[in-house]
């Protein structure tokens, strides 16, 4: 028990150090098995990063009006992250924008560069969640930046479950997160997610439904346009279905 409560700890905080600059505490007895079910924390890491979104939030607001607090938080989360899923929706739009063969949209999406549409669907991105945060101003901002980064981390797991890995492991950035992964852990983080959705609700009427219709949206149509234009799924496929997740999770909490 102990053995597995060690290996669990070390799994969160290898997530949490994969999609953020947050230093890792513990020493980590790295494997590629552990960075494979370090998934499962996906939506507790968001938890953790929609916490410091929430308190950087509060403390911005008593000082400024509320699109500065807002674009400051968006900032913030760039910072944090590295702009990490910001960075897989660039790529993953230039190659499928650009890519007119499997192999030549792998190539770009492995290309440092960014091209035309990853700019436009970059910046389309980072001003619409900062307009829809804005529409959502009668509702508690800061539960919104509270949840929705970790409900927003469901989607790419299903992919993960669901659709092979398509590339090159020796060669791609995101090879920790490249194998199956595995149902009960799929359960658990679903399960996580459920339950947090749940208990927001409480301040965000409509909160529950809005984050099952963006998982299942994204998920179906993103995962399809994977399927047609790859394949499957790559690493900065994962990165994007979190950026877009997060802003129709958003825009329905906006409509609803």
């Amino acid at each position: 028990m102990k053995t597995t409560l060690q290996h669990e700890w070390q799994a969160f905080w290898l997530c949490l150090g994969f999609i953020s600059r947050i230093p890792m505490p513990v020493r980590i007895d790295y494997s590629q098995q552990l960075m494979n079910q370090s998934s499962m924390y996906f939506p507790l890491a968001g938890l953790v990063l929609g916490a410091l979104y929430a308190l950087g939030y509060q403390v911005l607001a008593a000082f400024f009006p509320l699109v500065v607090s807002v674009i400051g938080v968006v900032i913030f989360h760039l910072w944090l992250t590295g702009a990490f899923h910001e960075d897989g929706l660039a790529d993953a739009v230039d190659a499928l924008g650009g890519g007119f063969t499997v192999e030549k949209r792998l190539t770009i999406m492995k290309d440092s560069r960014i091209g035309t549409y990853g700019t436009v669907a970059l910046v389309g991105a980072l001003a619409l969640k900062v307009a829809l945060l804005v529409e959502l101003a009668p509702l508690p901002i800061w539960v919104v930046l509270l949840v929705t980064p970790a409900l927003a981390r469901v989607t790419p797991l299903f992919l993960m479950a669901l659709m092979p890995y398509v590339t090159d492991t020796d060669t791609s950035k995101t090879k920790p997160v490249a194998d199956t992964f595995p149902l009960p852990r799929l359960t658990v983080a679903t399960v996580f997610s459920v339950l947090l959705a749940g208990v927001a609700a409480c301040w965000l009427p409509g909160l529950m439904m809005a984050f099952v219709v963006a998982t299942a949206l994204v998920g179906l149509l993103w995962g399809w346009q994977l399927h047609r234009a790859l394949g499957g799924y790559t690493g900065d496929a994962l990165g994007a279905a979190i950026v877009l997740t997060e802003l129709v999770l958003l825009a329905l909490l906006v409509a609803l």
